[in-house]
């Protein structure tokens, strides 16, 4: 309501100048003739008033137009030069300085004319009126195109502005999808490994012959409780890796570090222990001559790579050997191969449901450290899980 007020004041305060200076003009001319009688003054107040309108209610929407016809009408009727003048300043606003450029000079231009035709007038009357003229459109003028650069300014900072406010939404997204993406890897990692651990124990519990009935109800709970378990950790990761509105840029997901004690090379042989405690066969070759050397960051990734490869076997080939191979690559690095043996027929699985996320999670470790990994079956019926990771990682670590 304030802003429609304000409309109404400026256009109302436009339409009163124009008239005055309509009013000025035609005053001026009836003292400049020999015989004022000779202007119709009845038919000049109408095209003035006339004039007057058609600048308050079309300026705005074709403001070059509505200047060149009340040019035209400033032939007619002195009253209309008010408009014409305003016109001119409206097209200053609105258009740049190219149109108010081409409507200035044809208005000085038969501003110019009227003066020179009029025969009454002295010589220093004519040189008076073609600088007071001039001078009145150049601070019509200026003001115009002074209002026109301070719209743009503010229009531009508006615009500076919504950048600013979407550029940080993005950047807070993109920082929200990173987060979730580092707890979506570390739950899988952690839970999945933890938790198939524990519906193999409570398995083989249920399914022992020796044990008491009562133990192996309890056993059987266990385990659909960790079926369940995997179920929700699956809906949970999924939830958790689901794209943001706009994609983020390159770089591993989990930008903010592990406040926990993080794996390193060293603690493999103590994850493949615990593998074999469950009853796995695994066997682990390990050629690194010194783990502590490795740095930090691949030592975890390399961890992370086998506990992936131990979770899959132990999930879709049970019971399988499977073979661990760790040792240094050709040319630098770490070379890394997780084989089992695929089980003839339809396997025997726990019946586990997985993530889906855990050979992706391994594509992005690998791939934040410029490494390569390969899987799959191979022709002998195993499965072959391989990465080769450099001597060196990037220097950030966005894990």
């Amino acid at each position: 309501m304030r802003l429609r007020g304000l409309f109404l004041m400026r256009e109302a305060s436009i339409a009163v100048l124009a008239a005055a200076l309509g009013l000025l003009v035609l005053e001026g001319a009836r003292q400049t003739y020999p015989h004022p009688k000779e202007i119709h003054l009845a038919r000049d107040l109408v095209i003035g008033a006339v004039a007057c309108a058609v600048l308050v209610l079309f300026r705005r929407r074709w403001p070059v137009r509505i200047c060149l016809l009340l040019t035209a009408a400033g032939l007619f009727a002195s009253s209309a030069w008010g408009a014409t003048a305003m016109s001119v300043f409206t097209v200053a606003v609105n258009s740049g300085w190219r149109a108010t450029a081409a409507v200035t000079s044809l208005n000085l231009s038969f501003i110019a004319v009227t003066f020179l035709s009029v025969p009454s007038l002295t010589r220093q009357e004519r040189i008076e009126s073609l600088i007071v003229f001039p001078l009145g459109y150049a601070v019509l003028i200026s003001t115009g195109l002074l209002i026109r650069s301070r719209a743009q300014l503010i229009e531009s900072l508006k615009e500076r502005a919504r950048q600013a406010e979407e550029g940080q939404r993005l950047r807070v997204e993109e920082a929200r999808h990173l987060e979730r993406e580092r707890i979506a890897r570390e739950m899988h990692d952690v839970l999945a490994h933890r938790i198939s651990l524990l519906a193999v124990h409570a398995g083989a519990l249920e399914f022992h012959a020796d044990a008491p009935a009562d133990q192996r109800e309890a056993a059987g709970v266990i385990r659909r409780s960790a079926y369940e378990a995997m179920e929700d950790l699956r809906e949970v990761l999924g939830v958790l890796r689901a794209p943001p509105p706009a994609p983020g840029g390159p770089g591993e997901p989990g930008a903010a570090g592990a406040d926990r004690p993080q794996p390193t090379l060293a603690d493999v042989p103590a994850l493949v222990q615990e593998s074999r405690r469950t009853g796995a066969q695994v066997t682990l070759d390990d050629r690194v001559p010194d783990p502590g050397a490795v740095p930090a960051r691949i030592g975890r990734h390399a961890y992370r790579i086998v506990q992936e490869g131990l979770t899959n076997a132990r999930k879709h080939a049970p019971g399988a050997r499977v073979h661990v191979a760790i040792g240094p690559a050709e040319g630098g690095g770490l070379d890394i191969e997780i084989v089992n043996l695929l089980p003839p027929g339809p396997a025997r699985a726990l019946g586990l449901p997985g993530a889906g996320a855990g050979l992706l999670g391994l594509r992005e470790r690998v791939d934040i450290l410029g490494g390569t990994l390969e899987h799959g079956r191979t022709g002998d019926g195993r499965f072959r899980l391989h990465a080769r990771l450099p001597a060196r990682p990037e220097p950030a670590d966005p894990h």
